[in-house]
C-alpha cells in the first residue's frame, strides 16, 4: 500500500463523507434547476439495458449525452445493473468531445469494480485516474482514496504503480515519488526500466545527480541495461547543476557504449548551452543534429529563439524561427510565445502583435502565457489600448486571465496614471478571481505614491493586511520612497521603523530609499546616520547609496566630506560611475562650482566614464547659470554628436540662460529645434519665454518691475503673443500645447485667464481635450465657482468621459462650501453609477473630501447611499472612517457613528 502522501486528517476518508463522492474537492454536482435530472438518468440506464438494440448506435442516446454531466454518470455508475455494461459505458462517453470525467466518477467506478471483484479492470481505471490529476494536491488525494480501495483488495500493480511515479514525476514531487517507490520495493514487486527510468529523471529534474546514480547502479544490479531516456535524464541532471562538462562526458559514455542518441538528448544538451550562455555552440549542436540524421523537434528550436533574443540578436532568432519548418519541424504555441515575449521586449511590439496574429490564422490557440508575455510587454511599451484589446478579447473568450496577466494590465494603468482604472480591475480580482498577490498590492501602492496619492497607498497598506497578503520589503519601499518625495519625511521615517517592528529585516533597497529620500530632502545628516547603521547590521551600501548621499553633500556644498565619502568608496573597492559623477557635477553646477564641475567632467571621460543625458543637462544649467550661454550651446551641440538627445530640462535650461541675457530670438529658435526633434515643452519652458516676452514689453514701454520675474504676473496677452510667435514660426500649437499652459495656470489658481486662453484655442479652430476640462472643473473648484464646474462636469458626462475621482471630491467638497447640499448628493448618485472600486470612493469622497474639510453630516448621508446602492467597502475602510468620523464628527453622538458603519460593514462580501 502507498503511504499517504499527507495525515489522513487532511484528506477525509470514506466513512467520513457521503458515500458517493469521497472527497468534497471532486464532488460533481448535480444541476438542481433541472425537473428532468432523474429521468435523463433513467432514460440512460433504459438505452443501456435494452437487450434488443446496440446501445452505442442509438440515436437517442447520443442526442441524450450532450446533457450528461458528471453528476449523472456517477448516478449511472452507482444505479445501473450490469457492470459491465456501465464499465463500457464509462469508456465511450469520455471519448466524446463535449463531455469529460471528474474525480468522483472514477471512484464511483472504482468503488463498484471493487466490490464485484473485477480487479483487472479496476486496475486500468485506477491508472486512468492517476494519469487524469492535474495538479499536486489532487494526486495527494487521489493516493489516499487508492489506499482506501487497496486496502478492500486491489493492491498496486506494476503498472500502476509506474503511472504513479510517472504523473508524480510531472508535479516534481520527489519525496512522494521515492515513498512510492520503497512501497513498490517492499511489495515484492520488481521495478522495470521504466520503473528506474523515471525515478532518475525526476531526481536528474531536480539537480539530485548523485541520489539518481545510485538507481542507475540498480538498474545494473536487476541485469537491465541503461537506454538513451536514462542517459538523456543523467544528461538533463548535470545541466540543472551547470555542469556541462560533466553532461558531454556522459553523451560521449552513451555513444561509446552503442546508444543512438535521440532528439531529446540533442535538445537536452542544446537547452543546457542556452542556459551558459554558450548560443553559439548550442546553434552548431542543431547543425550536427541535423547532420547525423536527427531531425530536431519543436522542443529544440524554443530555448535557443529565446536565447538570442535575449543577447538583443533578434534578425537570428527570427530566421532560426524561419528555418524550423526546413528542418521539418512545426512551430507551436510554446515557440511563439517565445518569440512573441523576446520580440517585445526588444521594442519590436508591432512585429510581436503580428506574430499573434500569424499564429492564431494557423490555428494556434495562444495560452495564457501567451497572453501574459504579449499584454506585459504592451503594458510596459506604452500601448495600453492593444492590451486592453487583448485582455478584454480573453475576458469574452473565456480565457479566465491569471493573478500575473491582472498584474500586468494593473502595471499598465498605473504607468501612465490612471490607478483609478487599476483599482476596478482589483476589484474584480477580489470579486470573481484570480486573488491579489503581492506584487498586485505593490503595483498599486507604487502607482498612487507616483501620483501623489500618499494616504490612499497607505491605506491600500491595510487593506492588503486585511485581505491575508503581508506587506514585504518591497511594499514599505514604496510608501517610504513616496512620502520621501511627499516632503513627509517623519512619516517615511516612521514606516521604515514599523516595517522592522513587523519583522522585516531592512534591505539595501529599503535603506537606499530613505538615505536618497533624506538627503534629497537637505537631512545628509539624518541619511549618515542610517548610512552608519546599515554598515553596522551587515548590510552593505553599493554605489547607488554611496550616490545618495554624495548628492545631498553637493546640494549643500559641503565639498571636502563628498571628497572623503569618495575616497572611502573607492577603500570599498566601489568605483565611481556615471551618476556618482554627474551628482558631484550637479551639485556644483547648483552651487556656482562650474569650473570644478568641468574638472571633473573632463576627469571622467579620462577615465572612460562616459557622460550621459544627466551630466550634460547639469553642465547646460551651470554654464548658464553664470553667463556662458555660447559654451552651454556648444555642449549641447556635443551631446547630440554623442548620440546623447536633450531631455526638456535640457533644452530649458538652455532658454533660460539666452533669455536672462536678452537673446529672446535665439531662445525662440531653440524652442524650435526642441519641438522640431520631438522633445515637448513643459510650462516651466513656456514660463521662461513667457517671462523673457513681458520683459522685453515692459522695457519697450519702461514699466519693468520686479513682478515681471514671476510667472504668475505675466498677463494674458503675453500667453497669446506667444502662441502667435510659435505660428509664425511653424511651430504650430496644438492641443497639447494649449493644456500644458492651461494646466499651469489653473494650478496657479488663474482660472479666469484659463478661461480666455479656451476661448482664444477655439478661435483658432482647435477643441478642447478631456485633460484640459478637468484642469479647468478642478480650478473652478479651488475658485468656489460651482456653476462652471457643474457645466463642465455635466459636458464631460454627455461626451461619456469619465473624470477622475479626485474632480468629483473636488466638487463635492466645493457644492458643501456653497451650501448646495442637494446638488452635491445629486453629483455624488452620478458618480457612484459608474465603476469605481468601493474603497477608493471612501478615501477619496468620503474622508479626504469631506470629513478631513468638517462635513461629518453630509458623509454620513453619502454612506447611506452608498450602502443603498450596494457599492462593497473593505472592514479595514469602515475603520478608517470610524477613526475619522470620531475626529470630525463633533455634533454626531459615537453610538450614532457605530450603528451607520455597522449598517454599512452587513453588505460587505466575504
Amino acid at each position: 500500500m502507498v503511504k499517504p502522501l499527507k495525515p489522513y486528517s487532511l484528506y477525509p476518508l470514506l466513512h467520513r463523507i457521503r458515500r458517493r463522492c469521497p472527497f468534497r474537492s471532486f464532488s460533481s454536482k448535480p444541476d438542481f434547476t433541472d425537473p428532468g435530472l432523474p429521468n435523463l438518468v433513467h432514460r440512460v440506464c433504459e438505452i443501456l439495458s435494452n437487450p434488443r438494440i446496440q446501445w452505442r448506435g442509438s440515436s437517442e442516446l447520443k442526442s441524450l449525452c450532450p446533457k450528461l454531466n458528471p453528476y449523472h454518470v456517477v448516478q449511472i455508475i452507482e444505479t445501473h445493473h450490469n457492470t459491465d455494461s456501465v464499465l463500457q459505458f464509462f469508456y465511450w462517453i469520455s471519448k466524446t468531445h463535449f463531455y469529460k470525467h471528474d474525480m468522483c466518477c472514477y471512484m464511483s467506478l472504482l468503488n463498484r469494480l471493487v466490490k464485484d471483484m473485477n480487479f483487472a479492470p479496476a486496475d486500468h481505471v485506477r491508472i486512468l485516474m492517476i494519469k487524469a490529476c492535474k495538479h499536486e494536491g489532487e494526486i495527494k488525494r487521489v493516493v489516499d482514496f487508492l489506499n482506501e480501495v487497496g486496502r478492500k483488495g486491489l493492491p498496486y500493480s506494476l503498472y500502476s504503480f509506474n503511472s504513479l511515479l510517472i504523473q508524480l514525476g510531472k508535479f516534481n514531487m520527489v519525496t512522494a515519488a521515492q515513498s512510492v517507490y520503497n512501497e513498490l520495493l517492499n511489495s515484492g514487486i520488481k521495478p522495470s526500466l521504466l520503473t528506474l527510468n523515471a525515478m532518475i529523471n525526476l531526481l536528474c529534474k531536480r539537480g539530485k545527480v548523485r541520489e539518481a546514480e545510485v538507481m542507475l547502479a540498480q538498474i545494473y544490479q536487476y541485469e537491465m541495461l541503461p537506454d538513451v531516456f536514462t542517459y538523456t535524464s543523467l544528461i538533463l541532471g548535470h545541466c540543472r547543476n551547470r555542469n556541462l562538462d560533466k553532461a558531454f562526458q556522459v553523451f560521449d559514455q552513451m555513444v561509446k557504449k552503442g546508444i543512438d542518441p535521440n532528439a531529446a538528448t540533442y535538445t537536452t544538451l542544446i537547452n543546457g548551452l542556452c542556459d551558459d550562455g554558450k548560443v553559439d555552440e548550442a546553434l552548431c549542436m542543431i547543425e550536427e543534429m541535423v547532420e547525423n540524421g536527427i531531425r530536431p523537434t519543436v522542443y529544440t528550436f524554443t530555448v535557443p529563439i529565446t536565447a538570442l533574443l535575449e543577447n538583443g540578436r533578434v534578425d537570428e532568432a527570427i530566421s532560426l524561427f524561419a528555418s524550423m519548418r526546413e528542418k521539418g519541424s512545426q512551430p507551436n504555441v510554446q515557440t511563439y510565445t517565445a518569440l512573441i515575449s523576446g520580440l517585445a521586449k526588444s521594442s519590436q511590439l508591432e512585429v510581436a502583435l503580428g506574430l499573434y496574429h500569424k499564429m492564431v490564422r494557423e490555428g494556434l490557440v495562444p495560452t495564457t502565457i501567451t497572453y501574459n508575455a504579449l499584454i506585459n510587454e504592451l503594458c510596459e511599451g506604452g500601448k495600453l489600448v492593444s492590451a486592453i484589446k487583448i485582455f478584454d478579447w480573453m475576458v469574452r473568450h473565456g480565457r479566465l486571465a491569471e493573478t500575473e496577466t491582472y498584474n500586468a494590465m494593473i502595471k499598465g494603468f498605473c504607468l501612465i496614471g490612471n490607478v483609478e482604472r487599476a483599482m476596478i480591475l482589483y476589484d474584480e480580482m477580489l470579486k470573481v478571481g484570480p486573488a491579489p498577490n503581492v506584487v498586485t498590492y505593490n503595483t498599486l501602492v507604487n502607482g498612487y505614491a507616483k501620483r501623489g496619492y500618499l494616504d490612499n497607498a497607505r491605506r491600500l497598506m491595510e487593506v492588503m493586511k486585511e485581505n491575508g497578503c503581508k506587506p514585504d520589503q518591497v511594499t514599505y519601499t514604496e510608501l517610504v520612497s513616496g512620502y520621501c518625495k511627499g516632503d513627509k519625511l517623519d512619516v517615511a521615517s516612521e514606516l521604515f521603523q514599523e516595517m522592522m517592528q513587523q519583522g522585516l529585516t531592512p534591505n539595501l533597497i529599503n535603506y537606499s530609499a530613505l538615505i536618497d529620500g533624506l538627503s534629497k530632502k537637505g537631512k545628509v545628516d539624518d541619511a549618515l546616520i542610517l548610512f552608519k547603521r546599515m554598515q553596522e547590521i551587515g548590510c552593505r551600501p553599493n554605489i547607488e547609496v554611496y550616490n545618495a548621499v554624495l548628492n545631498g553633500f553637493s546640494k549643500e556644498g559641503r565639498l571636502s566630506e563628498a571628497e572623503k565619502l569618495c575616497s572611502k568608496m573607492a577603500e570599498c573597492g566601489l568605483l565611481p560611475n556615471v551618476i556618482t559623477y554627474s551628482t558631484l557635477i550637479d551639485g556644483l553646477c547648483k552651487n556656482g562650482g562650474i569650473d570644478l564641475a568641468l574638472k571633473i567632467f573632463h576627469e571622467m571621460e579620462r577615465r572612460n566614464c562616459l557622460p550621459n543625458l544627466y551630466t550634460y543637462s547639469s553642465l547646460i544649467y551651470g554654464l548658464c547659470q553664470v553667463g556662458q550661454v555660447d559654451d552651454a550651446e556648444i555642449m549641447l551641440k556635443e551631446m547630440v554628436i554623442k548620440k546623447l538627445y536633450p531631455d526638456e530640462v535640457t533644452y530649458t535650461s538652455l532658454i533660460d540662460g539666452l533669455v536672462s541675457l536678452g537673446r529672446l530670438d535665439r531662445a525662440f529658435l531653440l524652442l524650435r529645434r526642441m519641438i522640431h526633434a520631438g522633445c515637448k515643452p513643459n510650462y516651466r519652458t513656456y514660463c521662461v519665454l513667457l517671462i523673457g516676452m513681458q520683459k522685453k514689453m515692459a522695457a519697450q514701454h519702461e514699466t519693468v518691475d520686479s513682478h515681471t520675474l514671476d510667472e504668475k504676473y505675466v498677463i494674458f496677452e503675453t500667453f497669446c503673443s506667444l502662441l502667435v510667435k510659435m505660428s509664425e514660426m511653424g511651430c504650430e500649437p496644438c492641443t497639447d500645447t494649449y493644456y500644458i499652459l492651461i494646466a499651469g495656470l489653473c494650478r496657479d489658481g488663474r482660472s479666469y485667464e484659463a478661461d480666455k486662453l479656451v476661448e482664444f484655442m477655439e478661435e483658432k479652430g482647435l477643441s478642447p481635450n478631456e485633460a484640459i476640462y478637468c484642469s479647468l472643473l478642478g480650478a473652478y473648484c479651488k475658485n468656489l465657482r460651482v456653476d462652471a464646474a457643474l457645466d463642465i462636469l455635466n459636458l464631460l458626462t454627455v461626451r461619456g468621459f469619465k473624470p477622475p475621482l479626485s474632480i468629483y471630491a473636488a466638487t463635492i467638497s466645493a457644492l458643501c462650501k456653497r451650501e448646495r447640499i442637494e446638488e452635491a448628493d445629486v453629483v455624488f448618485v452620478d458618480m457612484i453609477e459608474k465603476q469605481w472600486n468601493g474603497d477608493e470612493i471612501v478615501w477619496t469622497v468620503l474622508i479626504d473630501g469631506l470629513l478631513k474639510k468638517g462635513k461629518p453630516e453630509l458623509c454620513s448621508k453619502l454612506l447611506h447611499v452608498m450602502n443603498s446602492k450596494n457599492v462593497p467597502i473593505s472592514k479595514q475602510t469602515y475603520l478608517m472612517l470610524a477613526r475619522e468620523m470620531s475626529k470630525a464628527n463633533k455634533l454626531v453622538e459615537e453610538n450614532r457613528v457605530d450603528e451607520e458603519l455597522q449598517v454599512l460593514g452587513d453588505q460587505r462580501p466575504g
